[in-house]
């Protein structure tokens, strides 16, 4: 544990990170690190918070006019090895950024529990009902692709890596693209250092900002994480980010009221909590096979995390590590 002159008491914390499977975890208050575990520059996979670094991305061509989110799937050519419906092209792009489609087509990438919660195809109407489902978020980086002329690799680096600062990405080794048998949409995976996640996150707490400079089109990030969607035991949904929702995100835990995160399989987390003025980066070395943090324990270690945290310190700047 690396800890600076912040008046916590961190010996709950301490434990837990030493009795889980917790390889990383970062936090920030204030802008500046408060309690570090493990190592910040290793480049983990971050699994589904790539779908998080694609809603921002995508802020830039919304305003421009390069996307529209009242488009249709139909007007954008979209379709799949199965064949869409008539009912299912008419989706639009806000649908998919909402994971609100309707669409259940086979995709690639999927867990065992997205796997288990896809509803039965044709069963719900574009817009009418919110299921967490890749084939949303895999066909909205075609969509990206399609109109910027840029893969999502290549604009992460130019849109927020270079000026974030991030000390540990590279594009041509750390994000790419996966095709699939059964969809002709292609996931784009990223690793990430969790000192430069909490860049990302940082960015997210000061409204799109970064050193001064805006990073996100003004209200893009407020927008990214309006609750859309009711997402039952695990809080509320907004543009591919998931939120607390009257206190519920992780069991066992009540947190504070408008937090938000960046969500990965297997115990990753970026999670912005503005009434701490914090954020929390939390990494799991899921390239060892089984290695993972139940949503359980993750709820214990947030709820000694704010039981323990003083109170928002001044706003700062995240130094190197």
């Amino acid at each position: 544990m690396n800890v600076g002159s912040t008046g916590w008491n961190t010996a709950e914390i301490d434990h837990l990170v030493d009795t889980l499977e917790t390889d990383c975890l970062l936090i920030l208050q204030g802008g500046r690190t408060v309690y570090s575990y493990g190592d910040v520059t290793h480049r983990y996979l971050c699994h589904s918070m790539r779908k998080s670094f694609l809603a921002a991305l995508m802020g830039q061509d919304v305003e421009a006019g390069i996307i529209r989110l009242d488009a249709t799937l139909e007007e954008l050519g979209i379709d799949d090895n199965e064949g869409l419906s008539a009912v299912e092209r008419k989706a639009l792009v806000h649908d998919l950024l909402t994971a609100r489609s309707g669409i259940y087509h086979p995709a690639g990438y999927e867990t065992e529990w997205m796997k288990s919660i896809k509803e039965k195809r044709h069963s719900h109407g574009p817009g009418t009902f919110w299921c967490y489902n890749n084939w949303d978020f895999n066909a909205l980086g075609t969509i990206f692709v399609r109109a910027t002329g840029q893969s999502v690799a290549e604009a992460f680096a130019a849109r927020i890596a270079r000026p974030l600062g991030f000390q540990d990405f590279d594009a041509a080794r750390d994000a790419w693209t996966e095709s699939f048998v059964e969809s002709r949409h292609d996931a784009y995976p990223f690793r990430l250092s969790s000192r430069d996640l909490a860049r990302f996150g940082q960015m997210f707490l000061q409204g799109g900002m970064w050193e001064g400079r805006r990073i996100l089109p003004d209200g893009w990030a407020e927008e990214n994480v309006m609750p859309y969607s009711h997402a039952g035991t695990r809080g509320a949904y907004g543009y591919m980010w998931w939120l607390e929702r009257d206190g519920v995100f992780a069991p066992g835990c009540v947190t504070p009221r408008g937090s938000y995160a960046a969500v990965g399989a297997g115990g990753h987390y970026c999670l912005v909590v503005p009434e701490r003025d914090m954020v929390i980066v939390h990494r799991v070395n899921t390239d060892i096979k089984g290695r993972t943090i139940s949503k359980h324990g993750f709820g214990r270690l947030l709820r000694a995390i704010f039981a323990t945290s003083a109170q928002p310190a001044q706003q700062g700047i995240i130094p190197a590590q």
